[in-house]
């Protein structure tokens, strides 16, 4: 296992495909260990948030500090339930954790996007654990891009949350233009499968070769 990555992440916006493309992958190899989400790892913490007015705490009350702080504790939470010699599968990485306080700061500190994901990324200050991340995106436009997945929600989103997500796009747009991810997939008009052969092309170099036994039998 020497050189492969703790952990491959995938990120992106709301309805891009996340959950799909995870359950593809770890149906390749057993050395994959599907870690889901941060709130499934500190629990407690998000008991008392989501105890609230979890919209109003998210989006007005909370500091971008202690929501920044919120996140990346959860993710170190995460991390440590990764088995010895597995490569966790995270439902958002550290890099996705930043983008989403980033826009949250964008929104209600009015900040210009650039600004809120560099005051975002100076509060962290820890090394996070070898990640090798993937961002799904539908489109480069970051307008597409929210045209695409808000429609796919399959109900109007609300009050803040249509200009939140729309920072969010741009944030992750920003955060691709700086290299933040090891490959960007666009997903608009294409099918899981093809999507899937991009992700597992991009993530090849780093990850470890299946077992015979695990191999899909040939026809």
């Amino acid at each position: 296992m020497t050189g492969l990555p703790d952990f491959v992440s995938l990120n992106g916006p709301d309805n891009v495909g996340k959950t799909t493309q995870l359950r593809l992958l770890a149906e390749r190899t057993s050395r994959f260990q599907g870690l889901g989400s941060i709130h499934e790892h500190d629990t407690e913490t998000w008991r008392r948030v989501a105890g609230r007015d979890y919209a109003r705490w998210w989006f007005e009350t909370s500091t971008t500090a202690e929501l920044t702080r919120m996140l990346t504790a959860g993710h170190t939470h995460r991390a440590k339930a990764r088995g010895p010699g597995r490569i966790g599968l995270l439902d958002r990485g550290l890099p996705m954790l930043l983008a989403v306080a980033a826009a949250t700061s964008a929104l209600k500190d009015d900040l210009p996007v650039p600004a809120a994901l560099d005051r975002v990324t100076a509060l962290v200050g820890t090394t996070s654990p070898p990640e090798s991340p993937v961002l799904l995106l539908p489109s480069l436009d970051a307008e597409r891009s929210y045209a695409i997945t808000s429609a796919r929600e399959g109900r109007p989103w609300t009050g803040v949350y249509p200009t939140y997500q729309r920072l969010l796009h741009s944030t992750l747009l920003r955060q691709a233009e700086r290299g933040t991810y090891a490959a960007v997939v666009l997903c608009e008009e294409r099918s899981a499968a093809d999507i899937h052969t991009e992700v597992v092309r991009h993530l090849s170099p780093h990850l470890p070769t299946p077992p015979q036994a695990e191999r899909s039998s040939p026809p």
